[in-house]
């Protein structure tokens, strides 16, 4: 029987809201040592509708001066996520992360609400540190060909 995406999530992640201002999120990844927070609409329901990562924060809020108690995380946040299902196959999980170069892929339920969350660390936690593995996290790390200058 193939593995399934809830046996690799870490259940019920810690989730704020759109409203949140951009300092709370970045008090929870401190708090929790985490480098994203996904977002719900409410924290009833927690349908998703984005994630906020440290990356998020530090290009869209630190480097553009903005003031991180003001900024609310509706306006830094990435909106119109990969997902996957809870019952789908992992795989299907690791293939999408490794086709959209994503770090982070949320867990849903068929309404939409997040119920867990897979990282590059949970996969290789689940799967060992065998090459395959190792090749795997290589390739959802691969940055994207960018035109222009040389990625320096």
């Amino acid at each position: 029987m193939a593995a399934k995406c809830k046996d690799f999530m870490t259940k019920d992640p810690v989730c704020c809201l759109g409203a949140d201002s951009a300092e709370k999120a970045a008090q929870i990844m401190k708090r929790e040592d985490i480098g994203s927070v996904p977002v719900v609409e409410d924290s009833q329901n927690k349908k998703l509708v984005g994630i906020v990562t440290d990356r998020d924060l530090a290009l869209r809020i630190v480097a553009e001066g903005r003031d991180p108690k003001s900024a609310r995380v509706s306006d830094v946040m990435s909106r119109g996520l990969v997902t996957c299902p809870a019952d789908d196959d992992a795989q299907n999980a690791i293939d999408a992360m490794e086709n959209h170069q994503i770090r982070r892929l949320p867990v849903v339920d068929a309404a939409g609400r997040i119920v867990g969350i897979i990282t590059q660390a949970d996969i290789a936690r689940r799967l060992g540190k065998d090459q395959e593995t190792g090749k795997m996290v290589g390739e959802i790390s691969k940055p994207k060909r960018m035109g222009g200058g040389g990625g320096r």
